[in-house]
């Protein structure tokens, strides 16, 4: 998808942008010369996986955009008011969320220790509220104001819970953000909305937790950011309260040729379907 220059000037507050799909969005919105705050925790090198805030804004920095690393823990109230408060300082205000940030584990209920489910719930569920709820001072301000969490759509179908209810609970938290905030806030023109892969993404998260095993038949994380992207280009206060699949939102922009975007041309078809995605209707 070609960048079109909307976002630029445009500032967005990313969080967890240091790698992976965050990272994604954020040089593709760098590409119109956007201003992009990295919120996240990676300031030293992880010893399994590439990237820091830093080399993330060199290279935003480098397509094109404005880049405000600093080292956030969405947990933590005091570390994300001072992002806010040095984006605004920067920047003169910030027009879009992205709440990207997420901790993962995919086990069953006896196997799911406490530290790990309250791991989930502090950083996908609380900490996209908090990103939210200190950012949207500033959103109201704005006359292109989104809020986008990478989050799926909501279904209260038992067999997403069944398998690993822990995790579901704390990303269905996220998405219940999307439901409550969009109606909460549609008559002051803040468009929000959640954004969910159809298939496996393969990020270096991805590849530390199951190897190399789902890259053949994966897409990568430049579908999700062509499709926010093409979300956060819309007028603010134009379409809330989605719960948009990358494909569909790039299918609804012309583009139907999606070989470029698997891991491997040759599996476009062949693609391993991502959790939380059925045949019905993304939008509740």
């Amino acid at each position: 998808m070609q960048n079109t220059g909307k976002l630029a000037g445009i500032t967005l507050f990313i969080t967890g942008a240091s790698r992976g799909i965050g990272k994604a969005i954020a040089l593709k919105a760098a590409r119109d010369g956007a201003n992009i705050v990295l919120a996240a925790k990676t300031a030293e090198p992880h010893p399994k996986l590439p990237g820091t805030i830093y080399t993330a804004a060199a290279e935003i920095e480098a397509a094109g955009g404005k880049a405000l690393p600093c080292i956030v823990d969405v947990r933590s109230e005091e570390a994300v008011r001072s992002a806010v408060q040095k984006a605004v300082q920067k920047f003169g205000g910030i027009d879009i969320v992205v709440n990207n940030a997420s901790a993962i584990s995919l086990t069953p209920t006896e196997e799911t220790d406490m530290k790990r489910y309250d791991l989930m719930h502090n950083i996908n569920t609380r900490g996209t509220f908090l990103v939210s709820k200190e950012c949207l001072p500033h959103l109201r301000k704005s006359k292109h104001a989104h809020i986008l969490n990478i989050s799926p759509p909501l279904s209260m179908e038992p067999h997403w819970f069944s398998n690993h209810v822990a995790y579901t609970m704390a990303k269905y938290g996220m998405s219940m953000c999307v439901l409550g905030m969009a109606r909460e806030y549609e008559n002051v023109n803040i468009s929000v909305n959640a954004l969910w892969p159809r298939t496996l993404i393969f990020t270096a998260a991805v590849e530390m937790l199951h190897g190399q095993e789902g890259y053949p038949y994966s897409r990568k994380p430049e579908i999700m950011a062509d499709a926010a992207y093409a979300i956060l280009c819309r007028p603010a206060g134009q379409s809330t309260g989605n719960f948009f699949i990358d494909d569909e939102v790039l299918t609804s922009e012309g583009i139907t040729d999606f070989t470029q975007y698997a891991c491997v041309p040759g599996n476009a078809l062949k693609l391993t379907p991502d959790i939380f995605v059925s045949e019905k209707k993304s939008k509740l």
